[in-house]
């Protein structure tokens, strides 16, 4: 079964990309994060005329995080369990296959020193406390999506110039290695120890055509989903697109 992960930066406007891509990489899930739209304004007809069902999280103009599937959508979860008045829909959780996937789409955090930052690493907290949940299902678990961090120097092209930013500072690196400490496996890392592969390049400065990436889009396995993987890659072509997505798809495979 193939599972993607995709940061589409508005799902609407991106939609022929989305559909063509679809159409040409057939992934079984989808995980798509800032969707852009409310619930009910998301496209289902068009993913469904492909033959995927959906599941939506929503939100005017900002975040939103769906989950589109050639297999049933079962017993999901929309948003952390401890939410609480959270309006920011960032995390939707659902049973594929067997499977218990997340798409979740982790705050930016700029600029630092500020509430912004601050809402980053809470949100990071209480994403600890659910990944540490699902753990002890003893199930296997596969978190994606848009986590809004460069876990080392090798997922980004120059260190220096994120030192000052949210996605490097160390207190954000050290509070994404706190999840995966849990017992989760950073697998396109695992698979490819030492390889320099972006999936987000800036509209600004030519960042895509001088390949300035970084590596903020992740798949974090469980040791039971670690177990079945075959591969994982990095499928740079969606970003080559007119109009495309500043972000890129991110695709693992897993057996039985």
């Amino acid at each position: 079964m193939r599972i993607a992960t995709w940061n589409v930066n508005s799902v609407r406007a991106r939609l022929p990309l989305v559909v063509g891509w679809l159409g040409e990489a057939l992934p079984d899930v989808l995980l798509l994060q800032e969707i852009k739209c409310e619930t009910d304004a998301f496209p289902a007809m068009e993913f469904k005329a492909l033959g995927y069902d959906v599941h939506v999280l929503g939100q005017k103009s900002y975040n939103g995080v769906a989950i589109a599937s050639l297999h049933k959508i079962e017993d999901t979860l929309e948003g952390l369990p401890d939410t609480g008045d959270d309006a920011q829909a960032r995390y939707l959780e659902a049973t594929i296959k067997g499977l218990r996937i997340a798409s979740l789409y982790l705050p930016n955090g700029n600029p630092v020193g500020t509430e912004k930052y601050a809402y980053k690493l809470a949100w990071m907290a209480r994403l600890k406390r659910r990944a540490d949940e699902l753990l002890r299902n003893e199930r296997p678990v596969i978190l994606g999506g848009d986590f809004n961090i460069i876990p080392t120097e090798f997922d980004v092209y120059d260190a220096k110039d994120w030192e000052q930013d949210a996605l490097y500072l160390p207190q954000s690196r050290a509070t994404f290695r706190d999840i995966l400490h849990l017992g989760y496996t950073d697998i396109f890392r695992a698979l490819h120890p030492f390889e320099r592969a972006y999936s987000f390049w800036d509209y600004q400065n030519g960042a895509w055509q001088q390949d300035k990436g970084l590596r903020i889009d992740h798949f974090l396995l469980s040791p039971e989903a670690v177990d079945c993987v075959r591969s994982c890659h990095i499928d740079r072509s969606p970003r080559d697109k007119e109009k495309a997505s500043d972000h890129t798809p991110v695709v693992v495979e897993v057996g039985e």
